[in-house]
């Protein structure tokens, strides 16, 4: 088993080659596709059939973007937890849809990317639906972990004989140092989720925007005391500013 990292549109792509199959441990960015597709035929000079499954780890631009399209071009099924394909559900899901593209474009600006073609279907359309404690389809040696938080469908996965983890937005870096993501939709279940993964007894955590990292490189105590104790999203973020302009607390007491 080998674990390819690929620089993505405004995160990292991890590609795993294991014997005669490939895994791809996110959907990236709809901006993603060809370079996934042309680093499978081209550096690892193997035809796109090869490619055995999709996992979207949650429904954000930058994982689940470019899902669709990959399964066709490569005929690959993808895989995602139940409530994925409801998260953009109704006129809130949809402008959150909205949203969400245009922090991943703002986001681009600040790395200095160009804006590219981003935007996909909100409405995720999986093969394979994935559990708590399950195997991947088809690689028995990953283990599907449900890591809800960030959003309400999160999902983590380990390499059992490795002891490596890749983990999406489980923990995110600002200003070189290892924070909580921004949403955090569910708080108690964030730091539920993030105290399970500190004590899995990893070796190597894998993130979508910070380099690999050797577990004992990580404070799991200060992420965690950095986790929001209400929710921190979008809707959150307008009702407390509206709060505030008007001269109401957003204290609870």
């Amino acid at each position: 088993m080998k674990i390819h990292t690929l620089q993505g549109y405004i995160q990292f792509i991890f590609l795993v080659e294991d014997g005669d199959k490939l895994l791809l441990l996110d959907g990236c960015s709809r901006a993603d596709v060809d370079a996934v597709c042309e680093y499978i035929q081209i550096t690892l000079g193997r035809p796109l059939s090869d490619l055995a499954l999709i996992v979207v780890t949650h429904m954000h631009p930058d994982h689940a973007g470019g899902a669709h399209a990959l399964r066709a071009r490569t005929g690959a099924p993808i895989a995602a937890h139940p409530k994925a394909r409801k998260w953009y559900s109704g006129v809130a899901g949809r402008s959150a849809h909205a949203i969400d593209v245009a922090l991943t474009w703002w986001v681009a600006s600040r790395l200095r990317k160009p804006k590219k073609h981003i935007w996909y279907s909100p409405v995720l359309k999986p093969d394979q639906l994935l559990t708590d404690g399950q195997t991947l389809p088809g690689f028995s040696d990953w283990q599907v972990v449900f890591t809800p938080g960030h959003t309400d469908h999160d999902l983590s996965l380990i390499h059992t004989p490795s002891r490596q983890a890749y983990v999406a937005d489980l923990i995110v870096q600002v200003k070189g140092q290892l924070v909580p993501p921004y949403p955090v939709c569910h708080p108690n279940q964030y730091k539920r989720s993030l105290q399970r993964m500190a004590e899995a007894k990893l070796e190597t955590l894998f993130c979508a925007h910070v380099p690999p990292l050797p577990v004992t490189d990580i404070s799991f105590d200060d992420v965690l005391a950095q986790a929001p104790t209400l929710p921190k999203n979008h809707w959150h973020s307008t009702k407390n500013r509206l709060a505030r302009k008007l001269g109401f607390s957003t204290t609870r007491h």
